[in-house]
């Protein structure tokens, strides 16, 4: 899990459309966000990486990470009820159309999302993007926080067109560091007192990839 913004909530909005004015044109991205379809990413493990659906399956699946402290512990934000979730879910897709998030349910084919994987923050115009994710109980432990970064990490890079990809953490989640290691995002240094969680103030890991990185 990372300890970055509520990927749900809003927070974290980019300030634009993704092209501001005076920007030329041939420094803007060529991938688009809100142009296409969603794509499903498939994973190796027998995984993907599918949009949210406002049914009950997906709805109760963000009310449970809502409700899960390790969760908590690392995302800011609750799920108190099934329409409080469908509304999260809207905003999610919301986020995508206005080109400043994307976000995907992890899930196996066919079944209800076990975990959360996105492009937060994201600016069109200066090529970069934050990453956030977070998983169930269930789907802990298996390397699946991992593969679906390389898959997001790849879809940014190749497909989206963007620069610089950032992970950024609580200094005090080792878990987020070893997946930072494991993707090739290099550790950058430690921001300190950078991220507001429920016990105080934590120093944040700023990991990043740039493209052209092996």
């Amino acid at each position: 899990m990372i300890s970055g913004a509520d990927i749900a909530t809003g927070i974290h909005d980019g300030s634009h459309d993704g092209v501001s004015d005076g920007v030329p044109a041939d420094v803007v991205p060529a991938g688009r966000i809100a142009r296409s379809e969603q794509p499903v990413l498939v994973l190796s493990n027998g995984m993907e990486l599918r949009p949210w659906r406002a049914d009950d399956a997906d709805a109760a699946a963000l009310m449970t990470a809502g409700q899960d402290p390790a969760i908590r512990r690392w995302n800011r934000f609750t799920v108190a009820s099934p329409e409080q979730a469908r509304r999260r879910i809207a905003r999610m897709h919301e986020r995508r159309r206005s080109e400043t998030a994307a976000v995907w349910a992890i899930a196996r084919p066919g079944g209800a999302a076990l975990g959360l994987g996105a492009w937060g923050d994201i600016d069109l115009a200066d090529g970069s993007a934050e990453i956030v994710y977070w998983v169930l109980p269930e789907a802990r432990g298996a390397g699946i926080v991992a593969e679906a970064t390389r898959a997001l990490t790849r879809w940014a890079l190749d497909d989206l067109g963007l620069h610089r990809l950032r992970l950024c953490h609580s200094v005090a989640n080792p878990a987020s560091c070893r997946v930072a290691e494991k993707t090739g995002y290099t550790l950058e240094g430690t921001r300190r007192s950078a991220l507001l969680h429920a016990d105080g103030w934590h120093d944040q890991h700023l990991h990043a990839r740039v493209a052209g990185d092996a």
